[in-house]
């Protein structure tokens, strides 16, 4: 039995592969092209350092400092703004607290020491006049329920109304000091009132007891 051989197969036009796959009798296909080179780049040129001003050795912009570090810039000095309409140094002042606290209990403790020694001395010599006028008629026994003001009541409830009044305006100063002291609202306004309240009640007494005197003298005597 004879081997059957293929049929020769016949390359196709231009050198191609045949259509059965086989390889022709054409060269191989060429590689691509290479991509074209870019040139490199100048290298950039130094940039320029800054010159660098150093004061000299000791000052460091202010005497008495210790010397500058090499390369070290110091900074200016601070200087306080200057006004230019004024030229002079503009500082700041520091809040000062109101002193009215102060101002109104010392008002208060002057009303409380003037009007009450006021009102004692018009109002003690008609009352010393007035009971040393009972002196001349009165008996001994007559002191004893003190008929002999009744003459002069309208005076002595005068000097009353003033010497209550003049301890509510006192105790009013005293309360309003001692807070200006503390607060420093008027310190010294505070002290001067603390004094003039409690001053003011030894006044009134002391008044009224000398007219009250000199009205008992001149009543005995018949004036």
């Amino acid at each position: 039995m004879s081997e059957k051989t293929p049929p020769p197969t016949e390359p196709s036009p231009g050198g191609l592969p045949a259509r059965d796959g086989s390889a022709g009798g054409a060269a191989p296909a060429s590689p691509p092209p290479p991509a074209p080179s870019v040139p490199p780049l100048p290298p950039l040129p130094p940039l320029p350092a800054a010159p660098v001003s150093t004061p000299p050795a000791g000052t460091h912009g202010f005497p008495g400092a210790p010397p500058a570090l090499p390369g070290h810039v110091p900074a200016a000095p601070y200087r306080h703004p200057v006004s230019p309409a004024y030229g002079a140094a503009v500082t700041e002042r520091p809040a000062t607290a109101s002193g009215a606290l102060g101002v109104v209990a010392l008002v208060l403790a002057i009303v409380a020491f003037l009007i009450p020694a006021l009102v004692a001395g018009i109002a003690g010599y008609p009352i010393g006049a007035g009971v040393g006028e009972q002196l001349n008629v009165a008996s001994a026994e007559g002191w004893d329920d003190l008929s002999v003001l009744s003459p002069v009541r309208g005076w002595i409830l005068a000097a009353e109304i003033a010497f209550w009044a003049g301890t509510v305006l006192g105790i009013w100063a005293i309360a309003q000091g001692i807070v200006a002291i503390v607060r420093g609202r008027g310190r010294g306004q505070g002290i001067a009132a603390l004094v003039v309240a409690v001053v003011a009640p030894m006044v009134f007494g002391v008044v009224l007891y000398a007219a009250a005197l000199a009205g008992v003298a001149a009543g005995a005597a018949g004036f």
